[in-house]
């Protein structure tokens, strides 16, 4: 038997989008692939096994996934005997891989605009630890697993001597993110009520999620009025000060709701019950956020860069992100017309309807059995 060694640890107790794209395929590979057997590496703040499948083995591997260990000396933490293929689903390309390796990269940011990531003395380091495993990724995989067709472009135009060893497995949406009639005593427990609208806006806060456009963006639209509110969850950090300053000098401070993580109940009624999802983000690998919105019947206003449009599929209204008045007449378009509201929801779903793990599954099967056979 072929094994398969997948690097899980990005799954723990914390959402992220690469946590997302890994449970979605590690639900459906092994079922779809019974020839194979996977090796899964788990991070040990995950409650439990990963996987029941028969063909599925498990290691707990306490070092962080992307951290000098497993950068540099991976094969000394696990025993790579038995490994046929080593799965780096992280972007970078560990060192000393004795085995063949696929890198998911999902976006070359590091690359190319580190200062959209992380700024500071933490984003100095940052870049050059990325950055290195990247660059290896780009030159030694020996396949590169891209999320979307616009980072596929970016990998090529960055490095155009990956172009042979590019494959594309489009990320999906997971069947939980669905419409749901939303818990309203929850919302109100954070200081929502049915009877004023909102705009929603999530992701973790840095440079490129571009929560100050948003902030901007909701302030032309909706300054002078006192009806709609702007709901930002994004995890607690230096920048949810900042964002307080901007809506407190923009006049909007009573208006703007700045939560941090929530539970997964709690987001799939806030999808549910916005007015509108606005994500003008200038740079996504693919944009996780952007598909749970529409899978939940939340209409969507995004960037018109990027993976967005992709993403989208025509499915969502798409604005300049470094412009707050096209970002403004977007959104009242949204909030204040209820036709255009319906026809992105209906729109929304029947799209995030195509964004699917068992095609994304499927990819990465052939994709291991292609780079095994070489």
């Amino acid at each position: 038997m072929t094994t398969i060694c997948i690097d899980c640890r990005y799954i723990g107790r914390r959402y992220s989008g690469i946590a997302e794209v890994l449970r979605g395929l590690i639900d459906l590979m092994p079922l779809r692939a019974p020839d194979l057997d996977f090796l899964l590496l788990r991070n040990p703040a995950h409650p439990g096994p990963l996987s029941a499948a028969a063909n599925v083995s498990e290691v707990v591997v306490p070092q962080a996934a992307n951290g000098p260990a497993s950068m540099w000396w991976l094969p000394r933490l696990i025993d790579m005997a038995a490994i046929d293929l080593f799965h780096a689903p992280s972007n970078i390309m560990p060192a000393r891989l004795t085995v063949p390796c696929v890198t998911t990269v999902h976006d070359i940011m590091w690359l190319t605009h580190p200062d959209w990531c992380r700024t500071g003395l933490r984003g100095t380091v940052d870049r050059l630890f990325y950055g290195h495993g990247i660059r290896r990724a780009l030159r030694s995989a020996d396949a590169i697993v891209a999320v979307s067709e616009a980072t596929a472009r970016d990998i090529v135009m960055h490095e155009p001597s990956a172009a042979p060893r590019v494959h594309i497995a489009r990320s999906g949406v997971a069947s939980r993110f669905r419409p749901v009639a939303p818990d309203w005593p929850a919302l109100a427990a954070l200081g929502l009520h049915p009877d004023r609208r909102f705009v929603l806006t999530t992701g973790q806060y840095a440079p490129y999620k571009n929560h100050e456009g948003a902030i901007a963006g909701f302030a032309t639209a909706f300054r002078d009025r006192s009806d709609v509110d702007l709901v930002i969850v994004q995890r607690a950090g230096p920048g949810v000060r900042r964002l307080h300053r901007l809506a407190a000098e923009l006049g909007i401070a009573d208006r703007v709701h700045l939560l941090s993580a929530v539970s997964e109940d709690v987001l799939l009624s806030l999808y549910s019950a916005a007015s509108a999802f606005l994500h003008p983000s200038l740079y996504e690998g693919f944009g996780n956020p952007v598909a749970e919105a529409m899978a939940c019947g939340c209409p969507v206003i995004t960037s018109n860069v990027s993976a967005m449009p992709e993403v989208a599929g025509g499915a969502a209204r798409l604005v300049d992100p470094r412009d707050p008045a096209d970002i403004a007449h977007a959104l009242v378009a949204v909030v204040d017309d209820s036709r255009t509201a319906a026809d992105l929801r209906r729109a929304g779903l029947a799209r995030a309807a195509e964004l699917s793990w068992e095609s994304a599954a499927t990819t990465m099967i052939g994709i291991y059995r292609q780079t095994v056979s070489r």
